[in-house]
């Protein structure tokens, strides 16, 4: 098994040197052999809406042709599906000699999916990142932040923000935003004793993410605290106690309960 040192290497020749490159998070951008598609290349938004679902269920098993459409499109048929999946052979592979097999998207029989071998996806290697920031934390922490602050970097915003309203696409903007959550609390954790600050501003971008973020409250008040900062912490809980009875009408967890007192025992 390669080392976390070789599996950052890996990921970041990955992207020099895959073909395609995705970005869906902030914008949805595609680069063929390092230059961005133009958006006009691809006429009809069926094309893209395809390419976006086969994104989206990249992780499973070869999507059968009917279960696509009935998900894509109410009154679609098999010459929309037909049209759109020669419309991503054409933009992803202008070149490709007639009658020879894509490279990007491959077909089993009436399934098909991605070649991930192939295609660099930004919130496909950000899950990477935090996985192998994950398995470092407390063991190599210098790759673990390495990892995390990759993933971070990666991060440009909501998953398919013109895709909002899709039911297909919703699970994966879920799992993006519980990603770069976990990577700037798991950052913010490592840096709280060496860099405090750092730490702090950390938990500030994961709260306008999320407000009710409760782990970014307790680190940000074991930040405050950390730089002499008593008072500030104690505002930190008091405005984590407010955004949460706001939201949801509950009172913060034990732990941060814990945290508070602690906190006002200080001399």
């Amino acid at each position: 098994m390669s080392t976390p040192t070789q599996q950052l290497k890996e990921l970041t020749s990955f992207k020099e040197d895959a073909p395609i490159r995705i970005q869906t998070l902030g914008q949805f951008t595609i680069w063929r052999s390092g230059e961005k598609i133009d958006p006009k290349e691809w006429g009809r938004d069926k094309t893209i809406q395809l390419l976006q679902y086969l994104v989206s269920n990249r992780g499973r098993n070869a999507l059968h042709k009917e279960k696509i459409m009935d998900n894509l499109w109410e009154e679609g048929d098999d010459r929309d599906f037909k049209v759109a999946l020669h419309g991503i052979h054409k933009v992803l592979e202008p070149e490709r000699p007639a009658r020879t097999e894509p490279t990007y998207v491959v077909r089993q029989g009436v399934s098909y999916q991605l070649n991930l071998d192939k295609i660099w996806i930004d919130i496909d290697i950000l899950e990477k990142y935090i996985i192998l920031g994950n398995q470092s934390f407390g063991i190599d922490n210098i790759s673990a932040k390495e990892a995390y602050k990759n993933a971070i970097d990666i991060y440009q915003g909501t998953y398919l923000p013109n895709r909002i309203y899709e039911d297909w696409s919703s699970e994966e903007r879920e799992k993006a935003q519980l990603l770069i959550l976990s990577a700037y609390i798991s950052l913010a954790e490592i840096l709280l004793e060496e860099n405090p600050l750092e730490s702090i501003r950390l938990t500030q971008n994961a709260l306008s993410i999320d407000a009710t973020w409760e782990d970014a409250y307790r680190l940000q008040m074991r930040g405050y605290l950390a730089k002499g900062n008593r008072p500030q912490a104690i505002r930190t809980f008091q405005k984590c106690e407010q955004v949460l009875a706001e939201e949801y009408s509950v009172a913060p967890l034990p732990e941060t309960k814990n945290l508070m007192k602690e906190i006002k025992e200080i001399n």
